[in-house]
C-alpha cells in the first residue's frame, strides 16, 4: 500500500498537546554527534526532514530506507511530522540479514510500515513529549502513521519509546527543527510487531 501525504495528514494522533513549562529530556550523545546534528539543523530556514537527515551523516542508513522506500516525496510534504529517527548505530544494532532483506524491493511493504512506525503526525517538541507523559501518569501513548502505539515514559530526564514487541528506543537528540515538522534521534529501531 502507497503512504500518500493526505493519508498521513489524515492519521489520528492519539496524543494532543499545548505548549508547556516542563523542561525537555536532557540529550545524551557523544558531543561531536550532538555538534554535526545540531549544525545541520541550525540554518536560518531549515528543509524538510528529509533535507535535513540527508544533511546528517549519522542519519545515512535511514536515509537509504526512506529512499529505497520511496517515502522520500511523503516526509519532504507539508506535514506537520514528528520523526523518531534511527541513527546509524541504531541500524547497526538489527540483525544485518533482515536489514539488507529489508531494503530489497520484495520486501518495500515491510520496510515502508517500519519506517512509517517511526512517524507521528503533528509536532511534538520534547517538552510536549515530556508533558504528555506527565499527564497520563507517567505513560503516553503516541500513535504513529502506520497504526501502531508506541509507548513512551521518562527514565530521569530521558524518554525511552517501548514498541509493540516490548522492544525499547532512548531518545538521544530532541527538537531538530525541519521545515515540515521536527526529529528526535533515537539509540534504537522501533519494532511494529
Amino acid at each position: 500500500m502507497r503512504i500518500s501525504p493526505k493519508m498521513i495528514l489524515t492519521t489520528t494522533a492519539v496524543v494532543a498537546l499545548a505548549a508547556c513549562s516542563t523542561e525537555a529530556p536532557k540529550a545524551a550523545v557523544d558531543e561531536g554527534s550532538a555538534d554535526a546534528m545540531m549544525d545541520s539543523a541550525a540554518t536560518a530556514e531549515p528543509g524538510t526532514i528529509v533535507d535535513v537527515a540527508i544533511g546528517n551523516e549519522d542519519f545515512s542508513t535511514l536515509v537509504a530506507a526512506v529512499t529505497a522506500a520511496d517515502l522520500g516525496a511523503t516526509l519532504s510534504g507539508d506535514g506537520p511530522f514528528t520523526v523518531f529517527a534511527p541513527t546509524n548505530e541504531a541500524f547497526g544494532k538489527v540483525d544485518p540479514a533482515t536489514l539488507t532483506a529489508l531494503l530489497t524491493p520484495a520486501k518495500k511493504a515491510d520496510l515502508t510500515a517500519l519506517l512509517t512506525y517511526h512517524v507521528v503526525a503533528g509536532k511534538l517538541k520534547a517538552a510536549d513529549v515530556v508533558k504528555a507523559i506527565a499527564d497520563g501518569g507517567g505513560t503516553a501513548t503516541l500513535t504513529t502513521v502506520q497504526g501502531g502505539m508506541l509507548k513512551a515514559t521518562l527514565d530521569g530526564d530521558s524518554v525511552i519509546l517501548e514498541d509493540a514487541a516490548g522492544g525499547k528506543s532512548t531518545v538521544i537528540l530532541t527538537d531538530v527543527e525541519a521545515s515540515n515538522g521536527v526529529i528526535h534521534a533515537i539509540d534504537t529501531v522501533v519494532m511494529p510487531g
